[in-house]
């Protein structure tokens, strides 16, 4: 029974992550992601806690496509601030 109300809760969860960041305007979705690489590094914690927990194989599994995804965020994020930040620098393209 707990294993179906997790899911439910992580199904619920993605479609609202979802339509949260769709329904941010282009304008302010760089800003917002310094906040959410800080949000992914603890989630980058939460996960390698989990992986190295040792509680069961499963729990280890998803622990680590966990510290996977959260550090493909993390790259993904700093790389687009990285971008943004670049793009404010020099003018005239030099």
């Amino acid at each position: 029974m707990a294993f179906i109300e997790n899911l439910t809760l992580f199904v619920l969860a993605g479609f609202l992550g979802y339509e949260l960041v769709t329904k941010i305007p282009a304008t302010l979705h760089t800003p917002l992601i310094s906040g959410t690489n800080a949000i992914s590094g603890i989630t980058l914690i939460g996960s390698v806690v989990v992986a190295g927990s040792g509680n069961s194989t499963l729990a280890s599994v998803l622990g680590f496509f966990a510290v996977v995804l959260a550090t493909i965020n993390v790259v993904g994020g700093y790389l687009v601030s990285h971008k943004m930040l670049r793009s404010f620098g020099r003018r005239g393209g030099e």
